[in-house]
């Protein structure tokens, strides 16, 4: 296959903000704020004491207090008692009222409510809560100002009180997972029982409140089947699969053998199921090696796993050092097999100490151990949350570059690229198979596979490709993407919780940037995925394993994703996209050529926005594009017709038609 090794060059897309509204025609679910961010927030932790940021709080409260006489919220008996009579009988009421998606249903009504905007000032409005989001109108300013947040995204809720002039009032900022976090004040009565905090605090955390996620609630029906999208046997059977050395085992069809692993397997065909067991045994989490990818010419192969526990004893498993011969082997071109070890070579270590580990070259008969040297999901945690203290919403110009650089946010992907270049290199230059793992085999595994077979494949590069890459390497193989997202969880402070899906898209971003006409989707497809990786609109990203899915049913109960994208696909299409087949793609893994990805992060910040909206002007190149090549068709049939009369006319022996040139537009 032919190597794309980037450049410094590369196109950079940004999507316009808009909020959702239901109803109209597949535009349904793109929950991304209509209306700017909000105020000021040091860390995701730092509120829970007092700082410089809380008093400067206050000050706002009291500001906005003082700026605006600002009722008490109505309770949720009034709303359903008179809320139909003001909807029909009242213009101001009907202009003001929140878009609904079907199976969405309004909670709580606040109004005369102060949104206080860190960027064009306090302004007073209404604000609804439903069963999915919260909704911010205010009718002050032409066009009117909107603030769409849905619930899911939510990753705590504070209050403040403050008592100025004789008013008590009541602050609450939402600490958001999306990089923002709304403010509002309003006027509150000792006697109140805060209705919209209450619902807010109900409906965003719905798993800690045995209510179900929204997703089960959500009602919308669109003409494609986004759950048909990944079927592992056509995705094997895409890839040469099974073969003469591999097989696709049902062994795992109970998940019984590995419950965080598909029901699907790929493995060696000569394993026996005794050697299976104790291989099974001898990885952590039962995690055994499986097959990600094969490469289509010299059968080198992408296996991944968890770590072996081998522990402080350096215990070994002459079944597990069998198995790992027998992947290498199944590739005649290569007698080396690399095993790469996301983890950091210290903290490999410290887990043998814990009766973790990692192989070893001496019991490994021709493997190769290489440490990829990637810090562990806390440090990826605290990269982001100092990542969100620095961009949002006040950004100091003068230390920008400095302030990036101390989050070392890029420093991470950086790693990743790299990892995965080095990945993908050792198959297709060294023609030599591979085993990835870090400890559990679900986090940075994860992230260096799917990395390293969007290199190596330019199907995953199309828009289906990379659906079925999400679902097979992130969702199938038992990303815990609950614990990880903290999907309707209170306990903001879980640990576990790390932003590791959105390094990888953040990922994938960056070899746009570098291969602008190389991927099928444009820059709003991954917004899109992230925004909804969050708003448990869909049931895709639910749950943490194919076996805690099959028990919720979620493909009857829940819609995808995928049929909500491959409903409109020409919102996600790039209109540069050029079919790279058997390229294999190199991006330069350099700081000098990775960027802060200011469209997702930085987004809601206007004064970060583009003037004009490129994902408007993407759209009008998709019609140009395809009128250009309605143009170019015809003139091949116009050539065709002349060619074949010309022949006619001269009475000759038709000759062999030439090869059909393709010109992409």
């Amino acid at each position: 296959m032919e190597k794309l090794t980037a450049g410094a060059g590369g196109g950079c897309y940004s999507a316009e903000q808009g909020s959702a509204v239901p109803g109209v025609a597949r535009k349904p679910p793109r929950p991304l704020g209509a209306g700017v961010g909000s105020s000021r927030q040091p860390s995701v932790e730092a509120l829970e004491s007092p700082s410089g940021s809380h008093v400067e709080w206050c000050r706002q409260l009291i500001a906005a207090t003082i700026s605006s006489q600002i009722a008490g919220p109505v309770s949720s008996e009034a709303i359903s008692r008179d809320y139909k009579a003001l909807r029909d009988g009242n213009r101001l009421a009907q202009m003001e009222e929140a878009p609904r998606f079907p199976g969405e249903s309004i909670k709580a009504i606040a109004k005369d409510v102060m949104y206080i905007c860190p960027f064009t000032g306090a302004v007073s409005g209404t604000l609804t809560v439903t069963d999915y989001k919260l909704y911010f109108k205010s009718l002050e300013r032409e066009p009117p100002f909107i603030l769409d947040v849905n619930l899911g995204v939510i990753s705590r809720l504070e209050t403040i009180g403050v008592q100025s002039h004789g008013e008590n009032s009541c602050g609450m900022e939402i600490v958001c997972k999306d990089m923002r976090n709304p403010r509002f004040a309003y006027k509150q009565e000792e006697q109140s029982k805060l209705e919209i905090f209450e619902n807010l605090t109900k409906h965003a955390f719905p798993v800690s409140n045995d209510l179900p996620l929204f997703a089960f609630l959500y009602k919308e029906k669109f003409p494609v089947d986004g759950w048909k999208v990944y079927d592992p046997v056509a995705e094997y059977k895409r890839q040469g699969l099974p073969n003469e050395s591999w097989t696709i085992s049902k062994v795992n069809s109970n998940y019984e053998l590995c419950d965080t692993y598909p029901a699907l397997l790929v493995i060696p065909t000569s394993i026996k199921d005794e050697d299976l067991r104790r291989v099974v045994a001898f990885r952590a989490k039962h995690r055994i090696p499986v097959l990600s990818w094969i490469h289509p010419e010299s059968q080198a192969t992408i296996t991944r796993c968890s770590q072996p526990l081998v522990g402080p004893s350096d215990k070994r498993c002459k079944e597990d050092e069998k198995y790992l011969q027998t992947i290498m082997d199944a590739n005649a071109q290569s007698h080396k097999l690399t095993i790469f070890d996301a983890r950091q070579n210290s903290v490999a270590d410290t887990n043998k100490a814990k009766e973790g580990g990692y192989e070893s070259e001496s019991f490994y008969t021709n493997a190769e151990l290489t440490f990829l040297e990637i810090p562990n999901i806390h440090v990826m945690r605290e990269s982001l949350r100092k990542l969100k203290e620095i961009t949002y919403p006040v950004i100091d110009e003068a230390k920008w570059l400095s302030n990036v650089d101390s989050t070392h946010w890029l420093e991470y992907i950086r790693l990743l690229l790299m990892g995965a270049v080095r990945i993908a290199d050792k198959l297709e230059s060294g023609k030599t198979s591979v085993v990835v793992h870090c400890s559990d085999g679900w986090d940075r595994t994860a992230q260096l596979t799917s990395l390293a077979m969007l290199m190596l494949d330019s199907y995953y590069r199309t828009i289906k490709g990379f659906e079925v890459l999400i679902e097979k390497e992130w969702i199938s193989f038992g990303h815990r993407f609950a614990v990880r997202v903290g999907h309707g969880d209170v306990n903001h402070t879980n640990s576990e919780r790390s932003p590791l899906f959105v390094q990888f898209i953040d990922c994938v971003w960056q070899m746009m940037r570098q291969f602008p006409a190389a991927f099928e989707f444009n820059e709003l497809f991954l917004i899109t995925i992230l925004d909804h990786l969050y708003s448990c609109l869909f049931g895709t990203f639910l749950y943490n394993s194919e076996q805690e899915r099959v028990k919720a049913e979620l493909h009857t109960k829940t819609v995808s994703l995928w049929s909500y994208i491959n409903s409109q696909p020409e919102e996600f299409t790039n209109p540069f996209y050029v079919n790279y087949e058997n390229h294999v793609l190199y991006p330069v893994a350099s700081l000098r050529h990775l960027e802060l990805w200011v469209d997702y992060y930085v987004r809601w910040n206007p004064r970060m926005r583009p003037q004009m909206p490129v994902h408007q002007n993407l759209k009008e190149l998709l019609v140009i594009r395809s009128e250009l090549q309605k143009k170019v068709d015809e003139l091949h049939r116009e050539a065709s017709t002349r060619s074949l009369s010309s022949s006619s006319d001269r009475g000759s022996t038709p000759s062999h038609s030439a090869t059909p040139v393709h010109t992409t537009v």
